[in-house]
């Protein structure tokens, strides 16, 4: 079956980094777009960034632009986010997502707080 088991989440300082990942299965990963989002207490989930099957292209929200880099690596069938100067409004659920012909398709989540 599809799982998408999100990992390196954490307590980390504004301005720090952090480099998420996703591994996948159950799936033919390097034929699908992955996405990233986020959920902030207490409001929707939005989508973080986006990454086309070979990794070619990529699309950020307006707010993370700059700051924030979606890759893949389809040997590993695992996708990063890697967040540079996060500030303490990136702090969520960040959730691992991809769209299969079966469905939509999540992972459990990593907590990501940004605070000092």
């Amino acid at each position: 079956q599809v799982q998408l088991v999100e990992s390196g989440g954490g307590l980390v300082q504004p301005g720090g980094s952090l480099r998420l990942s996703c591994l996948a299965s159950g799936f033919t990963f390097s034929s699908f777009a992955m996405r990233w989002y986020r959920q902030a207490p207490g409001k929707e989930r939005e989508l973080v960034a986006t990454i086309s099957t070979a990794g070619g292209s990529t699309n950020y929200a307006d707010s993370m632009k700059g700051r924030f880099t979606i890759s893949r690596d389809n040997a590993k069938n695992t996708v990063y986010l890697q967040m540079n100067s996060l500030k303490p409004e990136d702090t969520a659920v960040y959730y691992c997502n991809t769209r299969l012909f079966s469905g939509s398709y999540w992972g459990q989540g990593t907590q990501v707080t940004v605070s000092s």
